[in-house]
């Protein structure tokens, strides 16, 4: 992008005057070459600056600390493999960060908006990055401006400009004035000629698009939990070992040494980045459901959710309006009714349901009245919530100047006066519609002194998804509440909610308790669904129910749901949400329908499964490795491993620990949350367990075959490193044995397996400066391994279903 700008006669020109038929294709390439893409440069910091980032930090510092220790006693070989270590865990984290960024990258791609612009005299959607100065583009009520623009025809825009200024209040824009990439759109419908695009935006810097809340997450406050309790067990057991040491006058310098790489061993800094890739690499997977991911945090949020506040337009229903019937006033046929329907429709909208009301209008161009024909509409008036309609004014071929409006039937309605309005039928013909599932629409226009008639009204009907029904009917299995929320009148919303199986408890919000109490969530938790409901009843509804404990998810598509979606753990934009609604959203559908957030539940369930496993895991296997060697060296004043032994150990449970992200996950019956007492309690079992094993071991080693302390230590390494990662095969599978879950994933399996052949191959060998133990002692080793596995099994399953039964 060079930062030129393009000339005056195409950027501030107004898209009707001279540009009808906007860019032609060889004029967009031209500009491409000159101005580039339409989106913000990213700051990326170089691959190998990243790279050695990783050997900076308090990590990074204890391993490089316990390396120039080695250096200074001469212990070259320490020196090697713990430089080694140093060398593997940044190679791992750097590739783990790079494929979480990979991951994210992809969605941010997905989640890019769209702008409708005028090409070659064509009204087409493209992706907003291809946007270039010139363009001719259609901005309408919940859009995102997709670059710096110069406003052309349309009456007015109404903008939040909120996230890039700070002011809160909508600015009021009109023809010949620039509206700014990042603001969106509140009120209004207009065409505007693009002026800049990308990084030379006005605005550029600090719009963006697709936007990630900050974490308010259960996941972090689990994530700290864990760490926190990892590293206070560490440095207070390494404290012990390091004061005993002291007392009985052994070296400072190796003591020194050997507790650094304790530290380094026994606390969970990969925690956090393991975490997050797990839940990157389920992005992708939850992308390939088409349901896209803009907050990872939130696949956390959407394996605990219990209730599910459901949007029916396009959710429920098929988001395919047609029209059902049509009633008329004495002196008006429906052809009436129909074109000034049209008539107060634009196409370049593409809203629903001007789309049905323009299909069923026809060719049609004339009011069934003398003398009218070839209508021309010279103002139009777009569809905004304060007014609830549409208007547009049109004139004839003679001359003769009216307006047309479709909108709610009462605000046509109040367009018309009271006194011009059968009141009881008009409240007669929308229940009819209603309890039919129709939507009603009012449909007005002038005579030519300017007093407004009613005409009459059509009935939009929306039908339920195929899938609706058997996927509210999972949904129920899996534990999750699904209530509808819509603005249509409650018959409809019952009508609707009987044919997918959803009760008949719907509640208008004129029946709603006031305040936010516990009377005011008993209501909601025992409501089926909610109508006639506006944005802010949304929020509410929201913010109530979480107050009950509940995870709430919630669904959207407009640019006034995007409150209660960004309030909501689970902001959920629905396929076709405008772009407001997809950036306050958490995850967005491609695809229609509630199937899709049923497949996003159990997807995440997997993945929140696997975050939980490793939870689980790493707590037992600082738990089994630390109290073992801190009993050891505080009661039997004997060291089981040396320092080299744990760097080795640290390394080869890295890959393993990675593949747990791949691994094969049930799905739960009922939503998920984090349970520290019950993790704490299965990681302190299994812990436990492998104290006792390795106790046991050592005392037979010791008393019984009086075997040499330096095959000891390699005998206490390769149990460690064959059951340490057998423990992996416990940990995923919770209070149940380990034959009862589905098979371990083939890349955490062959990984787990190849890692303890290569802990066997060292031991047998003696490889770093190890004593090596030969074939005899390596399969004796692994034998009790395995026995202790069944033991484990059996135990831990014992005991977790003693102390913490599932409901």
């Amino acid at each position: 992008m060079t930062g030129d700008s393009i000339t005056p006669d195409t950027t501030t020109a107004a898209p009707d005057q001279g540009f009808m038929n906007g860019l032609s294709s060889t004029e967009v390439t031209d500009l491409r070459h000159r101005f580039g893409f339409n989106d913000l440069p990213e700051e990326k910091k170089h691959p190998l600056l990243k790279f050695l980032s990783y050997f900076w930090g308090p990590i990074p510092w204890m391993i490089e600390a316990a390396a120039i220790l080695s250096a200074a006693i001469s212990n070259w070989e320490d020196f090697a493999v713990i430089l080694l270590l140093l060398i593997t865990n940044a190679v791992v984290g750097f590739l783990q960060e790079r494929k979480a960024e990979n991951a994210i990258e992809l969605l941010k791609k997905q989640l890019a908006p769209n702008a409708r612009v005028l090409r070659d005299g064509i009204w087409q959607e493209i992706p907003a990055r291809e946007l270039v100065p010139g363009d001719i583009v259609h901005i309408r009520l919940g859009d995102i401006v997709p670059a710096d623009a110069v406003l052309g025809k349309g009456k007015y825009l109404l903008l939040d400009e909120s996230a890039l200024t700070g002011e809160s209040l909508p600015v009021e824009k009109k023809s010949g004035d620039t509206v700014y990439s990042g603001s969106i759109v509140r009120q209004g419908e207009m065409d505007a000629t693009v002026t800049t695009i990308g990084g030379n935006t006005f605005f550029g810097k600090t719009a963006r698009l697709v936007q990630v809340k900050s974490p308010r997450s259960h996941f972090q406050a689990a994530i700290e939990k864990i760490g926190n309790y990892l590293i206070i067990l560490a440095v207070v057991l390494v404290s012990i070992i390091f004061i005993v040491a002291l007392i009985r006058s052994e070296s400072f310098v190796d003591t020194l040494q050997f507790a650094l790489i304790l530290v380094v061993a026994a606390i969970p800094a990969a925690l956090p980045a393991v975490m997050t890739v797990t839940m990157a690499v389920g992005a992708v997977a939850l992308a390939k459901k088409e349901a896209i991911v803009s907050r990872l945090s939130a696949i956390e949020e959407m394996a605990g959710m219990d209730i599910l506040c459901s949007d029916k337009t396009g959710t429920i229903t098929q988001n395919s309006i047609s029209i059902g019937e049509i009633r008329t006033f004495p002196g008006v046929s429906e052809q009436d009714v129909i074109i000034a329907a049209g008539l107060a429709s634009k196409k370049e909208s593409n809203d629903p349901i001007d789309m049905a009301i323009i299909e069923k209008s026809g060719s049609a161009t004339t009011f069934e009245e003398p003398g009218t024909q070839g209508y021309e509409v010279i103002d139009f008036v777009p569809f905004d919530p304060d007014s609830k309609y549409t208007k547009a004014k049109v004139r004839n071929a003679g001359g003769t100047v009216i307006e047309v409006a479709k909108g709610a039937p009462q605000a046509i309605a109040s367009l018309a006066g009271k006194e011009a309005v059968l009141g009881s039928t008009l409240d007669g013909w929308i229940t009819a519609f209603a309890e039919k599932g129709y939507r009603a629409l009012g449909v007005g226009r002038t005579i030519p002194d300017g007093t407004w008639q009613y005409l009459g009204l059509i009935g939009l009907f929306d039908p339920p998804r195929e899938d609706a029904a058997a996927t509210i009917a999972e949904a129920k299995k899996r534990g999750v509440n699904v209530k509808m929320v819509t603005g249509d009148h409650v018959a409809i919303a019952k009508e609707i909610a009987g044919k997918v199986g959803l009760g008949q408890n719907i509640l208008p919000r004129t029946a709603l308790a006031a305040g936010d109490g516990d009377e005011s969530r008993k209501q909601m938790e025992s409501a089926d669904g909610f109508a006639q409901v506006l944005p802010e009843d949304k929020f509410r509804i929201v913010k109530i129910l979480q107050g009950g404990n509940h995870i709430v998810g919630m669904t959207g598509d407009g640019v006034n749901d995007a409150p209660a979606l960004r309030e909501a753990d689970a902001g959920i934009a629905v396929a076709g949400a405008t772009d407001a609604a997809k950036s306050a959203a958490d995850i967005v559908l491609t695809r229609p329908g509630l199937s899709v957030i049923i497949d996003a539940i159990e997807r995440s369930r997997e993945i929140f499964r696997r975050m939980e496993n490793y939870a689980v895991y790493r707590i037992a296997e600082t738990v089994r490795v630390l109290i073992f060697l801190t009993l050891c060296i505080v009661l039997l004043n004997f060291y089981p491993v040396t320092a080299l032994m744990l760097v080795v150990l640290a390394i080869l449970n890295d890959l393993p620990i990675m593949m747990i992200a791949f691994d094969n996950a049930p799905v739960a019956a009922k939503p998920v949350r984090w349970q520290m007492n019950r993790i704490l309690t299965l990681a302190s079992i299994l812990g436990i367990l492998g104290v006792v094993s390795s106790f046991i071991l050592l005392w037979v080693a010791r008393e019984y075959f009086h075997l040499d302390p330096g095959v000891i230590q390699t005998l206490i390494f390769l149990k460690l490193a064959v059951a340490g990662h057998m423990t992996i095969y416990l940990a995923r599978t919770g209070q149940q044995h380990f034959w009862e879950r589905p098979l371990p994933a083939f890349a955490l399996f062959g990984t787990a397996e190849i890692t303890q052949v290569a802990a066997t191959l060292i031991a047998i060998y003696g490889v770093f400066i190890m004593t090596p133990i030969g074939w005899s002692l390596a399969l004796i080793v692994w034998g009790y391994a395995l026995v202790w596995f069944v033991i484990n099994d059996q135990v831990k399953v014992l005991l977790f279903r003693k102390i913490h039964p599932y409901s």
